[in-house]
């Protein structure tokens, strides 16, 4: 299973509790980067036992080359004194040792194909979580606004806000009632100010009027 696999079923476990417990999103988030903080030292931690593998391996195919040189040195020393049977078991010897390091070779190429494998898989997980993290302050102040605005909605919404509302108009109906009554007293009663000024409305009618009189009087008269 890769990293990627692996770390994915534990994010989707985690989530879906949380989804099930109505966490919230904040907490979500801060999970996530933790889970990918946590597989990146994992993946990290498990990279660098398998580099120490593959230099392990390294060494022993080593080991089994250099022990064939030998055993190939041996049996041409056996074969100039004209020993056979130990030129024979010489090369028996360098064969072993040959399939040994040929199978320790093979191993070596898994070791770096897993190798580079677990590199792309951390440099994506590295990009990932630095992704994440430059994220997590614009989610979780989007998480806070929605949140705010949830809040100011349910409350506009709400029965004590229309209540409210209800007794500001029965307030303002009150007093519309209360100014109703002191014009209703105003009515039919002047002040000595509004009788002066009545008289001075009038004498400037006389007026125009008598302006009026003399002038049509003075056209009668060129007629």
């Amino acid at each position: 299973m890769g990293v990627f696999s692996r770390f994915t079923d534990i994010i989707n476990s985690n989530i879906n509790n949380l989804l099930d417990k109505a966490e919230d999103p904040a907490k979500m988030v801060r999970l996530i980067i933790q889970e990918m903080e946590d597989t990146l030292v994992e993946v990290r931690s498990s990279s660098a036992k398998t580099l120490a593998d593959k230099k392990d391996l390294a060494r022993q195919a080593s080991r089994f080359e250099a022990d064939a040189t030998q055993w190939q040195e041996k049996a041409e020393l056996a074969l100039s004194k004209g020993r056979d049977d130990l030129a024979r078991a010489a090369l028996m010897e360098k064969k072993k040792c040959v399939e040994s390091a040929d199978a320790l070779r093979d191993e070596l190429g898994h070791v770096e194909e897993h190798i580079s494998k677990l590199q792309d898989e951390i440099s994506q997980l590295q990009e990932k979580l630095a992704d994440a993290k430059s994220r997590q302050k614009a989610i979780i102040m989007r998480e806070k606004t929605a949140s705010s605005r949830l809040k100011v909605k349910k409350n506009i919404d709400s029965d004590r806000v229309n209540d409210a509302l209800s007794r500001f108009d029965r307030y303002e109906r009150k007093i519309d009632d209360i100014e109703a009554q002191v014009e209703s007293y105003d009515m039919g009663s002047k002040s000595l100010a509004d009788e002066i000024a009545d008289l001075a409305s009038d004498e400037k009618v006389d007026d125009e009027l008598a302006q009026l009189k003399a002038k049509m009087k003075s056209n009668k008269e060129n007629k």
